[in-house]
């Protein structure tokens, strides 16, 4: 098999990308003994005309001057080493210096600070794809000297219980490159609103690729819902942190190893090491459960190896061992060295082989898994290709338990994709004791088979927010998920226009509005290129919500006036005009039905400034009408003055084909 370094899966890439920028670009903030939280730095946004609460640590009972403009603070470290203090509220400007000095001379800077307004860009991939990812290409228009406008990126983490601070946050001036590596539609937002107004904008990406929502809501929102009890209560009886829990594994293992896990065929014949003959193994396909070659019942140890080749240039840097998910617990060899380990099911694997250990030619991965009662393997199915774990294996049965007996520590386990709440608290619970301006949130497509039930989800979870905020009125802005897939030949069902009619129902909560994307998206590709225009329309909503301006928005359907021949449609158009953009006027996207609900495609005109009429001449009595309600509907026509496009809609109630699909916890769940 050869390694082909170009094979990667697009998130992993976001991550190692990511991973690499905390590392070099910014360590924790540390100076002696002073101490701040990682999203403090220099060249950050400060949130305008409120009081900012920070807690940092210095050594411990040290008295402490903070000083930022013609504020002055003094206060006094704890036993702990823990200091508080809260900035007065401070007008929009700058650039500022904050100074932290202790009593015994130490000191900590943070300079070229501004005063603004803070927007955090949450969701899933969409929102995380970069203008580097997205390939862009940059336009006569596109001006990186935008002095106003700061990025902020997080480092995504997980955790069972809020912590009080993300693991690392970047904060950095706008300049091509670190404009290249941000979110594109909060670039975009976030230049478009720096352009017509002198207030400073600072934007917090937080966000990672395939993510469900339910990884975004906290245990108190998500114990409202009865679908996730099981994860609420075994979380809430476990009651501990990741790092509480790594704490105990490693005090645990000092007796388990020798005693009960590292013991057995294999370990002692030590099958991993360079040399050993293991011509005679058996042969498997993976990923899967190793259930499915023939040993449903075996608990205890599996053994599995294969060989990769690499070329000249991938050995000249250490190689990504990307193993995904492994039930229950791993550890890895690469030619008869120990490359790592790792416990819980549902995390990911991705260990380094250092360049050092490696040549060109048949390199030996050697892989003991060890299940501890249901089923046990190297099992991710995973979307992308990944031509280290895929394919054919050999493999040997090593130890057998009674998982009945054998005693399991308790470990930190869950993925950042699926499972609730992990990211929330360890990546937006930490961020709100800092007072944000509102959210944009692109994120849905994860939740497409359930996407009635998200409809409930995303309210709460807007609403959770703004109260973790202390901030009921918060703006958050929705992106509507975009045209995907092939357009149908004739009316269906489709999930992805129910999850998107789900996102509209939150725009009935105060200070929540959307734009829709259903005119910009890509059939082939779930990940659109045009995140310029997404961040343009979101803009036109901040600026309306936040910033006086009158309301952009594209015309919302108001009500249905039915004939004998025909349906009229009356859409809110908020002081644009309705019109078609094609040039002989035609209104394409509409469907109808009958009493037998039915639906047909329908032929449809613009009557007036505000209304279409909608009608079929085979339908003498029409009932129902739907718009744009399709994963793709095709090209669109309907738009108001300002180009905007009207947003999909349906006129009848039926039961939609989510309606009944609700979350349920799967321990082997991407």
């Amino acid at each position: 098999m050869k390694w082909d370094g170009k094979n990667k899966s697009v998130i992993m890439k976001m991550r190692l990308k990511i991973l690499w920028f905390m590392v070099t670009l910014l360590p924790m903030l540390v100076c002696g003994q002073i101490e701040l939280p990682p999203i403090f730095s220099s060249h950050m946004v400060l949130p305008r005309n409120k009081q900012i609460p920070i807690e940092g640590k210095a050594e411990p009972r040290t008295t402490l001057t903070i000083t930022i403009g013609s504020q002055s603070h003094t206060t006094k470290a704890d036993k702990n080493g823990i200091w508080k203090v809260n900035l007065r509220p401070m007008a929009a400007g700058g650039p500022f210096v904050l100074q932290i000095e202790d009593d015994q001379g130490k000191e900590l800077t943070l300079d070229n600070l501004l005063v603004g307004d803070l927007w955090l860009c949450a969701g899933q991939s969409n929102m995380q794809y970069t203008l580097n990812m997205l390939q862009y290409k940059e336009t006569p228009n596109d001006n990186y000297d935008l002095p106003n406008l700061r990025l902020c990126s997080v480092w995504v983490d997980r955790d069972y219980l809020p912590r009080k601070n993300v693991s690392n946050a970047v904060w950095q001036e706008v300049s091509k490159e670190a404009a290249r590596n941000f979110s594109a539609v909060g670039y975009f937002f976030g230049k478009d609103l720096v352009g017509e107004q002198e207030v400073p904008i600072g934007l917090i990406s937080s966000n990672l690729g395939a993510t469900a929502i339910e990884t975004w809501m906290g245990m108190d929102v998500l114990k409202t819902f009865p679908q996730f009890d099981e994860v609420t209560q075994k979380i809430g009886k476990i009651n501990k942190s990741f790092k509480t829990l790594d704490t105990e594994l490693a005090k645990f293992r000092k007796k388990w190893d020798e005693k009960y896990y590292l013991k057995g065929p294999g370990i002692e014949e030590k099958w991993y090491e360079e040399g050993y003959d293991y011509s005679n193994w058996e042969e498997c396909t993976l990923p899967a459960f190793w259930d499915d070659f023939g040993y449903a019942s075996h608990d205890g140890s599996m053994w599995f190896k294969r060989t990769f080749d690499l070329d000249s240039i991938q050995l000249k840097n250490d190689v990504s061992i990307v193993l995904n998910q492994i039930d229950d617990y791993d550890r890895v060899w690469v030619n008869g060295v120990q490359i790592g380990e790792s416990f819980g099911k549902s995390n990911f694997r991705n260990y380094s082989a250092p360049k050092e250990i490696l040549r060109e030619e048949g390199n030996i991965l050697t892989v003991r898994v060890f299940d501890v009662g249901g089923k046990g393997g190297i099992y991710t199915n995973a979307f992308w290709g990944n031509s280290i774990l895929n394919g054919t294996w050999q493999y040997k049965k090593g130890v057998s338990i009674d998982h009945n007996g054998f005693p399991q520590p308790e470990v930190a386990n869950g993925s950042p994709f699926s499972h609730p709440m992990l990211l929330y608290n360890a990546s937006i619970a930490p961020l709100h004791k800092l007072p944000i301006t509102g959210v944009i949130w692109y994120q849905g497509e994860s939740n497409e088979s359930r996407a009635v039930e998200y409809g409930s989800l995303l309210q709460a979870m807007i609403q959770d927010w703004r109260k973790q905020w202390n901030n009921p009125q918060m703006p958050f802005l929705v992106v509507q998920l975009a045209n995907y897939r092939q357009e149908d030949t004739q009316p269906k069902n489709s999930q992805w226009a129910e999850l998107r009619e789900s996102q509209m129902k939150a725009t009935t909560l105060d200070n929540v509005d959307i734009v829709t994307a259903i005119d910009i998206g890509d059939a082939n590709d779930i990940h659109p290129y045009n995140k310029k225009e997404v961040g343009r329309r979101l803009a036109l909503l901040a600026k309306h919500y936040t910033y006086g301006k009158t309301l952009g928005k594209g015309p919302v359907y108001k009500k249905s006036i039915p004939s004998d021949s025909s349906i009229t449609i009356e859409f809110e158009t908020y002081g644009s005009l309705l019109k078609s953009t094609d040039k002989h006027g035609y209104v394409r996207g509409f469907a109808i039905a009958g009493a037998d609900g039915k639906f047909y495609w329908a032929k449809a005109k613009v009557l007036n400034d505000t209304q279409v009429e909608v009608y079929h001449e085979e339908i003498k009595k029409p009932m129902y009408v739907r718009y744009a309600w399709s994963d793709n509907p095709g090209p669109l026509d309907l738009v108001n003055g300002n180009g905007l496009p009207a947003f999909p809609f349906r006129t009848d109630d039926f039961e939609l084909s989510t309606a009944k699909n609700t979350y349920h916890y799967n321990p082997h769940a991407f």
